[in-house]
């Protein structure tokens, strides 16, 4: 895929991944809009690269979501729609009744899946109408295997995945030029896992790896250990679950 003077949409692209990923895409001629709930972020990115067009929006809010795509409509379009937004609640003891993990759950439910599907459907004619078009979900390595101490982060990624696969079917079965990528990243320097004792990539390598898989046409897009987790837990599941989950998260669980 060619990503020269592609116009992007990227969500939850203020801070970490998102806004190195606008850095990114600028380098290589592509025209980039973020989103994002801070308006505070959002001036700080827009400080950093001006060329950058910053819309305040929450993506699991049907009005801003709806408002989203009327300005973006008015700014003429975009070719791809990047979904990077995603939340994950402070990790809890699932053998703990509490109302908070269902708090938790639907939280996580409404960004990292629900509200992917809301914004997919309102920009998938305008991807269409566009000769190269694509879309971006981002899932994660723990849609392989979950994690005891983010598990329905893990459940919200594992159901964007299948939700992904089967887009990507169906617009193909379909013959739209809208192609589907899945970024699958292991664990990243970001603000969303700092709680987590593991070897991180930074989110410099992880942006150049996906616009490699981009330009590539590689439609599912594993990122440094991801691939290995994703072989080791189709011939050894067990041993894959451990080392997604060590000893310490059983300390912590207890």
């Amino acid at each position: 895929m060619d990503l020269k003077n592609k116009t992007i949409l990227i969500t939850g692209g203020s801070a970490g991944i998102g806004l190195e990923a606008a850095k990114q895409f600028f380098e290589i001629g592509a025209k980039v809009i973020i989103t994002g709930r801070s308006q505070e972020k959002l001036d700080a990115a827009k400080k950093l690269y001006p060329n950058l067009i910053a819309i305040k929006s929450d993506v699991a809010n049907e009005e801003d979501a709806i408002s989203l795509f009327n300005q973006v409509k008015e700014l003429g379009g975009i070719d791809i729609l990047y979904n990077n937004a995603g939340v994950g609640v402070m990790p809890s003891n699932l053998g703990v009744a509490s109302d908070k993990h269902f708090e938790g759950a639907t939280y996580e439910m409404n960004i990292n899946y629900l509200a992917v599907i809301r914004l997919n459907n309102l920009f998938l004619d305008m991807l269409k109408s566009r000769k190269e078009s694509a879309i971006i979900n981002t899932t994660s390595v723990l849609s392989y295997v979950p994690s005891m101490l983010e598990a329905t982060y893990s459940a919200t990624k594992t159901a964007l995945a299948f939700y992904t696969k089967s887009l990507r079917e169906h617009l193909r079965i379909a013959n739209s030029p809208v192609k589907v990528f899945e970024l699958l990243p292991p664990a990243v320097e970001t603000e969303l896992i700092a709680h987590r004792k593991v070897k991180k990539m930074s989110t410099e390598k992880l942006i150049k790896g996906l616009i490699a898989g981009l330009q590539n046409d590689q439609y599912t897009i594993r990122i440094g250990y991801t691939t290995a987790i994703y072989m080791l837990n189709r011939l050894f599941p067990k041993l894959a679950f451990r080392l997604v989950n060590p000893r310490e998260a059983d300390k912590f669980l207890q």
